[in-house]
């Protein structure tokens, strides 16, 4: 529907749809103050939204010469990924910002979102436990932009630069720019789902 849209107002012409649509006037956005915080008890929090089904992705960075630990790759499991805008091409995924991974992510300044497969649920669990040697074991290559860590069997990847951080509460929306992406061969991989804190 969206297409369609996009050539409707191509083909009208800006001058004439613009005497048919009514600008509606800017909204004013402002911030949610600490006092106007709702009471919403985080157990519940959590259970409510469990009911809302998610991918699951791994996030992957090269290491970064001179860094503590030797510089090798980093990676976390994250449910919380989304496509964000086509033009220009984003995505974004949100982390803790408590997390030990995400400042060696952002020392990179590039990222790989790997979409996880149905059967790659230990994987997942690798990747989501912290201190550990994450990548132990693990069958990767480079991502053909960034050089992150593509992972073997994953349904798809999305290669891409750190584009803008913005902050979300207890965690960062990180949104990054598209360099390049691609899906498993024959596009028949089923996803790894997680709902109500279990795979699916």
């Amino acid at each position: 529907m969206a297409a369609a849209a996009v050539r409707y107002l191509r083909s009208a012409g800006a001058s004439s749809v613009a005497g048919q649509v009514e600008v509606l006037p800017r909204p004013e956005l402002r911030a949610v103050g600490d006092d106007e915080r709702a009471p919403v008890d985080q157990a519940a929090f959590r259970r409510v939204l469990g009911n809302f089904a998610t991918g699951v992705t791994v996030i992957t960075a090269p290491g970064v010469e001179g860094e503590a630990g030797g510089g090798g790759p980093a990676g976390f499991a994250c449910q919380s990924f989304a496509s964000l805008s086509l033009d220009p091409p984003l995505v974004c995924f949100m982390v803790g910002r408590t997390s030990a991974t995400w400042p060696r992510i952002a020392r990179a300044g590039v990222f790989c979102v790997n979409v996880l497969g149905a059967h790659q649920g230990e994987l997942c669990r690798g990747f989501a436990v912290s201190g550990a040697d994450k990548f132990t074991g693990v069958v990767y290559d480079a991502a053909p932009v960034s050089g992150s860590p593509r992972l073997a069997g994953a349904a798809a990847w999305v290669d891409c630069t750190i584009h803008a951080v913005h902050t979300g509460g207890d965690h960062l929306i990180v949104v990054g720019r598209v360099d390049a992406l691609g899906a498993s061969d024959g596009d028949d991989v089923a996803p790894l789902l997680f709902h109500k804190g279990r795979f699916l």
